[in-house]
């Protein structure tokens, strides 16, 4: 069984509370079990490590470095307490703008707690310019092609990737702006991450 994000669909509490009795059904059914593996990114489901045996906490490895993610496409084992939603949506174009004022309100909350922060702290005076523009120039929703393209070439560790990874990015790029791929063909694809032959074939539990 393969479930992915469980309970997101909701309010926090009720989310969670589903996501876990799913957990606990799916270890206990018929005495055995079913072989899952259970992504989510309700960091409290690991602790059910703790009382189930059969319950194996996973999650994926991330390198962070100069205010970059890099991404290894690889599982190891243990729990995680960290996100990293506000960088992937910096990857995906979101404006610099919205990601420097996400990464302020996340400061806030997690200093004090979604409950304890009044609207008007997270609400700063707005400024007097026209709604969509800051110094005069008109902002877009996502960035401009190159500006992405000029983010993930700085995100890439050009120590650690191998030949094959870098033609599959270059590959991507190229797609990106549209460019000729030679009719479409594209490189041979790696078995990366992939799990041993040798790995156990408890329940998982893994946090992107």
């Amino acid at each position: 069984v393969i479930l992915d994000e469980i309970g997101r669909g909701t309010s926090t509490f009720d989310g969670l509370s589903i996501a876990w009795a799913v957990a606990e059904h799916l270890h206990d059914l018929q005495g055995v079990g079913v072989k899952t593996l259970f992504a989510t990114h309700y960091h409290e489901l690991t602790e059910l490590a703790r009382s189930f045996p059969r319950v194996h906490n996973l999650n994926v490895a991330i390198k962070e470095w100069q205010n970059e993610i890099i991404f290894f496409h690889k599982l190891v084992p243990g729990g995680t307490n960290k996100s990293y939603g506000i960088q992937v949506a910096r990857l995906a174009g979101i404006p610099t703008e919205v990601i420097s004022r996400s990464r302020e309100i996340l400061n806030q909350l997690e200093q004090k707690g979604p409950n304890d922060v009044a609207v008007t702290t997270l609400h700063p005076q707005r400024r007097k310019t026209r709604p969509g523009k800051v110094a005069g120039l008109q902002l877009s929703l996502f960035q401009s092609p190159l500006e992405v393209l000029r983010e993930r070439l700085l995100a890439l560790d050009l120590d650690r990737i191998t030949p094959m990874a870098a033609l599959q990015t270059l590959y991507a790029l190229q797609q990106q702006v549209g460019g000729d791929t030679k009719k479409g063909k594209a490189p041979p694809t790696t078995a990366e991450g992939a799990t041993s032959s040798g790995a156990k074939e408890d329940d998982g539990i893994a946090q992107s």
